[in-house]
C-alpha cells in the first residue's frame, strides 16, 4: 500500500529528469537511512497502473507484465555516502558546462531519476521491464538490498539482460573487475628497542612485500573484446606495540582488482603464488562480471545509445546479475571520478542524454 504520512517528501515524477534528480538528492539518504526516500519512491509509483510494486525493506521493485518475449532489469541504489556540507543541491556553471552539485548527484541519484521518469512514462515498452530501487549499496556487502533480493526473492531479478545506472559519463561500461582484499602478516619477536638484536622486527620484514608491490606491473586482459586493467596495491599497514618495543607483528592489507577472466578462487591462488612463504588471509572477495555484450539485447542497446563500450574497472553490482547468469552493463550519468567527492556534481546534459538513450531503446517496436 502507498505510504500516507503527510510529512513524507513528495516526488513529482512529471518533472524533468534533471528536476527529479534534485528532488531525490535533497532527500538525505545516507546508507542505513533510506526509509524516507524509499517511502517517497513507493508512493510516487503506487498509482501507476502498468506497474506491479513490491517492497522489501527499503528496496522497491516495480515490474511491467505485458507478456513480452524478453525482460530487462534496470536497477539503481537509493543510498549515498555520508554528507560533507554538500546538501541541499544547487546548479552551477563551470567552464560553460551546467552542473547539478551535491551529494548523490553522481552516485547515483541522477541514474535513479532517469529510471523513475521512464518507469512512469513508458507504459508499453518493447520488452517487459523490472525497475529496482535498492538500499545499502555503499556499505558492507551483506547489507546490500540487491544482494538481499538475489538471496530471498531471485525471481524478482529474473531477466534476459540488466542495466545498472552507476555513473559512466553516459557511456556503456561492460562487466566489471573482481575485487579481493587480503592481509599479509609478518611475525617477529618482541624486545626492548635499546637491545633490538635480541628481538626480530616484524615491520622490517614487511619491506620486501612493499617492494614487490611498488614494482608490480598490472596486467591488461582482454575479455570479450574489452581490455580490463588490473591492480595490486597496499591499502593499509598496521604494526607496532610501543615506542620502545621491537614489534612482533605487522599486517599489510592489499587490494587486488582482477579481470573478469579470473574467478575469485583463481585470484586467491594467484596471490598465494605471488606472495609465496608469507602468511595470507583473505578478508573480502567478490567475483567480477564478464561484459556480456554479445547478448542480443545488449547489442540492440549499444546500437540505440550509439556509444563505444568501455570496461568497468571498479566492482559494481552488475556482478550480482552475472552470478545469476544475466548479462549486465553499467550505464548512467555522471563522472565516476566525482563519486563520493566533496564537490560531487553531475553535468545535466548527461542526465538527459541517458534518458534519451534508454527511452529510444525501450521504445523500439
Amino acid at each position: 500500500m502507498p505510504v500516507t504520512d503527510p510529512t513524507l517528501p513528495i516526488l513529482d515524477l512529471g518533472a524533468s529528469s534533471i528536476d527529479i534528480t534534485r528532488q531525490l538528492c535533497d532527500i538525505e539518504s545516507v546508507s542505513g537511512n533510506e526509509r524516507a526516500i524509499a517511502d517517497a519512491v513507493q508512493t510516487a509509483l503506487a498509482g501507476v497502473s502498468h506497474l506491479a510494486i513490491t517492497r522489501d525493506g527499503d528496496s522497491i521493485v516495480a515490474r511491467t507484465d505485458l507478456g513480452r518475449a524478453q525482460r530487462v532489469v534496470i536497477a539503481g541504489h537509493l543510498d549515498t555516502v555520508p554528507l560533507n556540507n554538500n546538501l541541499p543541491t544547487r546548479f552551477e556553471t563551470i567552464d560553460g558546462v551546467d552542473y547539478l552539485w551535491g551529494r548523490g548527484t553522481v552516485d547515483m541519484k541522477a541514474g535513479v531519476a532517469v529510471q523513475l521518469k521512464l518507469a512512469v512514462e513508458l507504459a508499453e515498452p518493447s520488452v517487459d521491464v523490472t525497475w529496482i530501487f535498492y538500499d545499502n549499496e555503499e556499505v558492507a556487502s551483506d547489507l546490500n538490498g540487491l544482494g538481499r533480493l538475489a538471496s530471498t526473492a531471485p525471481e524478482l531479478l529474473a531477466g534476459d539482460f540488466a542495466i545498472l545506472g552507476e555513473p559512466t559519463n553516459a557511456i556503456v561500461e561492460g562487466g566489471c573487475n573482481g575485487t579481493m582484499r587480503v592481509e599479509l602478516r609478518t611475525v617477529g619477536l618482541r624486545a626492548h628497542s635499546a637491545r633490538s638484536w635480541v628481538g626480530h622486527n616484524a615491520i622490517h620484514d614487511a619491506a620486501p612485500i612493499l617492494a614487490v608491490l611498488a614494482a608490480y606491473q598490472p596486467r591488461e586482459v582482454e575479455v570479450d573484446g574489452l581490455v580490463y586493467r588490473e591492480g595490486l596495491n597496499a591499502v593499509g599497514i598496521a604494526g607496532g606495540v610501543a615506542g620502545n618495543v621491537i614489534p612482533d607483528e605487522c599486517v599489510v592489507t592489499v587490494n587486488y582488482r582482477f579481470a573478469p577472466s579470473r574467478s575469485a578462487a583463481e585470484a586467491e591462488q594467484h596471490l598465494r603464488e605471488f606472495f609465496v612463504g608469507i602468511e595470507l588471509t583473505v578478508t573480502d572477495a567478490a567475483d567480477g562480471a564478464r561484459p556480456g555484450l554479445d547478448a542480443p539485447l545488449a547489442m540492440d542497446f549499444l546500437a540505440a545509445v550509439g556509444a563505444e563500450p568501455k570496461p568497468k574497472y571498479g566492482w559494481t553490482d552488475v556482478a550480482r546479475f552475472s552470478a545469476l547468469g544475466i548479462p549486465a552493463v553499467n550505464y548512467g550519468p555522471g563522472d565516476p571520478l566525482k563519486a563520493h567527492a566533496d564537490d560531487e556534481r553531475v553535468a545535466v546534459d548527461q542526465i538527459t542524454q541517458c534518458e534519451r538513450g534508454l527511452r529510444a531503446w525501450l521504445s523500439v517496436s
